[in-house]
């Protein structure tokens, strides 16, 4: 009866010393952060699903609304970078690039290094 004691009053002090220093000490931070301040992979996959919101809509000026929210003001620049940088990384997968590409295409960005997978994406078609 008396480890029982012991457990009960050990866990119940555990608690307390727990909760008190958990809330009242030493709580913790909260911040937030907006999605600039993502870092490049995931502002890439960010960039890679507005190309996919385009390939389906083709709406250019949605796709500016939806980068300014990572801080882009130049869409059609920052698509050109992002889709060479991806090509000469190889940090995507063809469907991506191709998504990408598209959207350069669209925009009036495309690039050498681009147009080999444009004509990809037109044989698919």
């Amino acid at each position: 009866m008396r480890v029982i004691r012991s457990m009960i009053l050990g866990l119940l002090l555990g608690a307390i010393v727990g909760l008190y220093f958990g809330w009242g000490q030493f709580p913790a931070e909260s911040r937030n952060s907006g999605l600039s301040d993502l870092a490049r992979p995931f502002r890439d996959d960010y960039i890679v699903m507005v190309a996919a919101g385009y390939a389906v809509d083709g709406d250019v000026d949605g796709v500016s609304q939806r980068l300014s929210r990572l801080g882009i003001d130049d869409a059609p620049s920052a698509i050109r970078e992002s889709a060479e940088r991806i090509i000469h990384s190889s940090a995507r997968g063809l469907a991506d690039i191709g998504l990408l590409v598209h959207l350069a295409d669209g925009l009036g960005q495309l690039t050498q290094p681009m147009q080999p997978f444009l004509d990809v994406n037109r044989e698919r078609a």
